[in-house]
């Protein structure tokens, strides 16, 4: 899609889970690796380049004893699904905020740590 309607790499935002970051937080960067992460590391083969922006989404760390895979697809339970509404509702605004915003003022808002 991104060559048929020849659309510049900051042009897009890939919004993806992330194992490294605590449940809840947001991160966006303008460019990097895949850091491991094999969606995203498809995405940028697929793309050719890692110049691509993306919003984070944290996900936290699988427990010891449970495969990334299975922990990634596992249902939320009743206390993590609140704690997963409320990054949802976080990353639609980082969205909106990209489109009219800029990718700047997206990471100056929501990489910052959360107050305690």
């Amino acid at each position: 899609m991104v060559l048929f309607y020849k659309a510049a790499l900051d042009e897009l935002l890939i919004v993806l889970d992330d194992m490294a970051l605590p449940p809840g937080r947001l991160r966006a960067r303008a460019a990097g690796s895949a850091g491991g992460h094999k969606g995203l590391g498809d995405i940028l083969t697929a793309l050719g380049s890692e110049q691509v922006p993306r919003l984070r989404i944290g996900v936290g760390q699988p427990p010891a004893y449970m495969d990334a895979t299975d922990f990634v697809l596992a249902p939320f339970d009743d206390e993590e699904l609140e704690m997963v509404d409320a990054a949802i509702l976080a990353a639609a605004d980082a969205v909106e905020d990209w489109v009219f915003n800029g990718l700047p003022f997206v990471m100056e808002k929501y990489n910052r740590k959360p107050e305690s």
